[in-house]
């Protein structure tokens, strides 16, 4: 079956944007669950750290494969598949009664999402056009952005509701009912696409990334831990060749007229290349920032998991208006200067946040966070919705497949690094400062504004880029 021109409609869109919230909820909703976690199954800092990256990491490995099996097969069909191995994998998950358990759950889950979310990005990439193309993908940007942290939320009241006695269990059961809705309806209303000409998977490709980012997360989450023996010294240090043969692979499939897993004239691309700064720069310091906030409001502060979850309301209302307005802002200002502005707004709620943890201290309440994160939240939505647009405007749509999956991959692997990259930094601020939560959050954001002045510097000195009009091609 040949790519299908067929629109989505709004009952489609409306199932594939659901099907996005699905995982994307599910990167930050254990955040809230910390210490319920660490109360049930006896998890230590860094397991915690790893229920999180676990996740992240086995999405970005499988995300790829799962966008090439969506162009050979079908992205409706892949995406019905990845919906029902994600609700097996969220039963899974609620049922564990052990840390292995949950983090093998976790793994899977991660590679459900994984088929999920290419599926719906290069979907509306290849029905849609114009207009309908830019709004769809704004929303796609701000559903993205707002399911993490509404995920943060949702979670922290679910754990405390404590519906049937089943604590944070519930944060993953949620998943079930709502995945089997996505599920009854998909056939009919989500159009059926997939790619003219058939793909090979690079399973070479696949597997020296998967080395990559586990040389990098099992270091990062259990260095500080074991006072960094030889063997986490050396797989830091297996990274550089390993990126070295990864490439040498993608290039010979290339030259070969083969389909690499990261093919090596997307990353030609400026777009894609900006696209990458910004996932290293913001995507890994943005998770990073809600694993550690929520670990010092439920650790650091003593708030419930309910109160926890409240801490981020602000952010989340502020982060849902950005979005709804961020396509006419840059339509009207050109994307370059709403990126900046976005940085900067960002960069003056770290700050503010900095200045309220030292003024309040041990003190410190959801209401005191209110103007600093709103602020955060603000500023997050317009650098995600200028992520995508700088993206996928220069890929076509035989490469829609490959340029959603590459996006998608980048910054899920941040997404996915951020906690145990952050954490552990957290964790080892903390040791610094005597135990101190909010002391050592002070560090934490002053690491990651210095990260947002260098993102924002990049920005500038590539405006002249950034505010070309986009050239969008869908064939």
């Amino acid at each position: 079956m040949k790519t299908s021109a067929v629109s989505p409609g709004r009952a489609g869109l409306f199932l594939l944007l659901t099907g996005l919230m699905l995982p994307q909820i599910d990167t930050s909703i254990t955040n809230v669950a910390l210490d319920s976690i660490t109360e049930s199954l006896h998890a230590s800092p860094t397991q915690l750290e790893l229920i999180v990256a676990l996740y992240g990491v086995a999405f970005a490995v499988c995300l790829a494969m799962g966008s090439k099996l969506g162009d050979n097969y079908g992205r409706r069909r892949l995406f019905m598949w990845g919906v029902a191995i994600f609700s097996l994998a969220s039963l899974l998950c609620g049922i564990s009664n052990s840390i292995t358990a949950l983090l093998a759950a976790r793994t899977l889950q991660g590679a459900g999402a994984a088929l999920i979310v290419p599926q719906i990005l290069a979907t509306l990439h290849v029905t849609l056009k114009g207009t309908a193309h830019a709004r769809a993908i704004s929303l796609y940007g701000g559903i993205g952005g707002i399911s993490f942290i509404v995920g943060q939320m949702f979670g922290g009241w679910l754990v405390s509701a404590d519906i049937a006695g089943m604590g944070w269990r519930n944060a993953f059961f949620i998943n079930v009912p709502i995945g089997l809705l996505v599920l009854a309806f998909s056939r009919r209303y989500v159009p059926e696409t997939r790619r003219d000409e058939h793909s090979t998977i690079d399973w070479q490709g696949t597997f020296s990334l998967g080395l990559i980012l586990c040389c990098l997360l099992f270091p990062m989450a259990l260095g500080p831990e074991l006072h960094w023996p030889w063997s986490m010294r050396l797989m830091l240090l297996a990274i550089i060749p390993l990126l070295f043969w990864m490439r040498a692979i993608a290039l010979r499939k290339e030259q070969r007229g083969e389909h690499p897993l990261l093919p090596p004239r997307l990353l030609q691309l400026a777009s894609i290349r900006f696209g990458m700064v910004i996932a290293l720069l913001f995507f890994s310091a943005w998770s990073g920032f809600m694993f550690c906030m929520a670990l010092t409001m439920q650790s650091g502060l003593g708030m419930a998991p309910w109160q926890s979850g409240n801490s981020f309301i602000a952010l989340g209302v502020a982060y849902f208006l950005s979005a709804m307005y961020a396509p006419k802002l840059i339509a009207r200002h050109s994307m370059g200067r709403i990126l900046v502005a976005g940085l900067v707004v960002q960069i003056s709620g770290l700050l503010l946040l900095m200045e309220t943890f030292h003024h309040y201290g041990q003190a410190t309440t959801t209401l005191t966070l209110v103007p600093a994160t709103a602020l955060i939240g603000y500023g997050q939505a317009l650098i995600v919705n200028c992520f995508y647009r700088v993206g996928m405007r220069d890929i076509t749509a035989n490469d829609a497949g490959a340029g959603s999956a590459l996006l998608s991959t980048l910054q899920q692997a941040t997404l996915g690094l951020g906690p145990a990259v952050f954490g552990s930094l957290l964790l080892m601020l903390m040791r610094n400062h005597h135990g101190s939560y909010p002391q050592a959050m002070i560090g934490f954001l002053g690491v990651e504004a210095v990260m947002m002045l260098l993102l924002a510097v990049i920005a500038i000195g590539l405006r002249h880029h950034l505010n070309r009009s986009p050239a969008m091609v869908t064939s």
